[in-house]
């Protein structure tokens, strides 16, 4: 029987695109698969932090090996702002994510409207944790590095991805196709890093 494991999170985006880099013979389930849970507080003050508090929270409820992960921009004219709150970086999480996304886009546009292209620096950094009910299994970091655009350009993707300007490929994420995006991303580098571990585990 194939093992299965939850992906923390009820974004199916989120959870396709991590079922598809890490390629592994699971069975993936999202926090909609499972009916109702108690949302785990992410009040930690790192990536690290919430990853760990998410995948540990979880798999207890569920008694499921889980992975969660904790994601988010960090922004060097900001301070590393919206970092570990880059979700609700405009307001509390609403059940529309695109209104949502283009709130928080919106704010970190006019935050840095007078910043110069040669100081808005940026990285997408992705934490991800599996963890048994009482034990953390196996942890990976991942980063990709670029730009804050000054406006929003493409249609791919969700979060920021149409304001996150990669140099090297003289585009957006949003401007990626999901394969292009699925090579390079913050979460692609973490799972890279993650699947030989878990291969070790499985």
């Amino acid at each position: 029987m194939r093992r299965q494991i939850l992906v923390a999170t009820t974004n199916p985006g989120k959870a396709a695109e991590l079922a598809a880099m890490l390629d592994l013979d699971v069975d993936w389930l999202t926090l909609t698969d499972i009916g109702p849970t108690c949302e785990v507080p992410e009040d930690g003050k790192t990536f690290a932090e919430n990853a760990r508090k998410k995948a540990l929270g979880y798999a207890a409820q569920a008694n499921l090996w889980t992975l969660a992960d904790d994601s988010g921009l960090v922004v060097d004219a900001l301070d590393g702002a919206p970092g570990i709150h880059s979700a609700r970086f405009s307001g509390e999480k609403t059940p529309d994510r695109t209104l949502l996304d283009h709130k928080n886009m919106a704010k970190l546009l006019d935050l840095l409207k007078d910043t110069p292209t040669e100081k808005r620096t940026a990285r997408f950094v992705c934490h991800l944790c599996l963890a048994a009910p009482e034990k953390i299994l196996a942890e990976a970091r991942g980063t990709l590095e670029g730009l804050i655009a000054t406006e929003q350009q493409g249609t791919h993707g969700f979060g920021y991805d149409p304001i996150f300007y990669v140099p090297s490929l003289k585009k957006t994420v949003a401007q990626l196709t999901p394969t292009q995006k699925n090579q390079i991303s913050h979460r692609a580098n973490a799972t890279k890093n993650l699947t030989p571990l878990l291969k070790n585990i499985l």
